[in-house]
């Protein structure tokens, strides 16, 4: 049976783990020892440990039960990113006393998903299933980040990928690999700047063209008329930004 783990001593005494691959693909879903086979070795690992993060996500209750042994281990468990820790992958990177990411890797959150199939009472268990596994994951991105539940939510909501710069700023990491400086001291909201402004040209692409201002002149100013107005709040309402 193949296994996405691998742990390894080192030389100076500590463990490796490496996470490669689609968090129960193969060796979790439909196969209850698997777990048990996962924390069995990490229980023989009885120091410090550096866990290297490649993997796109997969089972969130495989990746909770993966989060919760490390977040128990003894010793200090610090998370490397190498490609991607994305979905499942990026909770269990938060286990981590110190998270660190490559310049190219990259971190993604989303809300949870999942098939169903039934009636209408059994779409609305789904649906109540998913809305309390969303909580148990904002817990984990809250305790390592600091970000308020209302702010997280909404990130995952809206699939936010970070680059290792980005995720840093969040709080979602401690530090960029291979650099010595100190990150730069940007505010949360600067990261966001640019962002604003795709989102609020694509809804001035949206106004009829009738309602648009008219082109400044050189020596008065724009003005907007009231209909203009409540478009671009109406628009704002349709489209949250954050």
């Amino acid at each position: 049976m193949r296994k996405f783990w691998n742990f390894s001593k080192a030389e100076d005494g500590g463990y490796t783990l490496r996470l490669d691959g689609e968090i129960a693909a193969e060796s979790w879903w439909g196969d209850e020892v698997t777990p048990k086979m996962f924390m069995g070795e990490l229980e023989k690992c009885d120091g410090d440990i550096t866990v290297w993060i490649n993997s796109p996500g997969g089972d969130v209750v495989a990746g909770s039960q993966i989060y919760t042994a490390l977040k128990e281990h003894k010793g200090q468990v610090t998370v490397k990113i190498d490609d991607i820790a994305a979905s499942a992958a990026s909770v269990i990177a938060m286990a981590g006393d110190f998270v660190y990411m490559s310049p190219t890797s990259i971190l993604m959150i989303h809300d949870p998903m999942t098939i169903a199939m039934g009636d209408e009472g059994a779409m609305e268990q789904a649906i109540a299933i998913l809305k309390e596994c969303k909580e148990s994951i904002i817990n984990a991105y809250c305790l390592k980040t600091g970000i308020s539940r209302a702010k997280i939510s909404r990130l995952m909501s809206d699939e936010t990928w970070m680059n290792a710069k980005k995720a840093v700023e969040l709080g979602f990491a401690d530090k960029v690999l291979y650099t010595e400086e100190e990150p730069e001291t940007e505010s949360v909201l600067d990261s966001y700047i640019f962002g604003r402004r795709v989102v609020f040209n694509s809804l001035l692409e949206k106004l009829p063209k009738d309602k648009l201002p008219p082109e400044p002149q050189e020596t008065e100013p724009a003005v907007l008329d009231s209909s203009y107005i409540d478009e671009i709040e109406n628009l704002k309402t349709e489209f949250e930004i954050l």
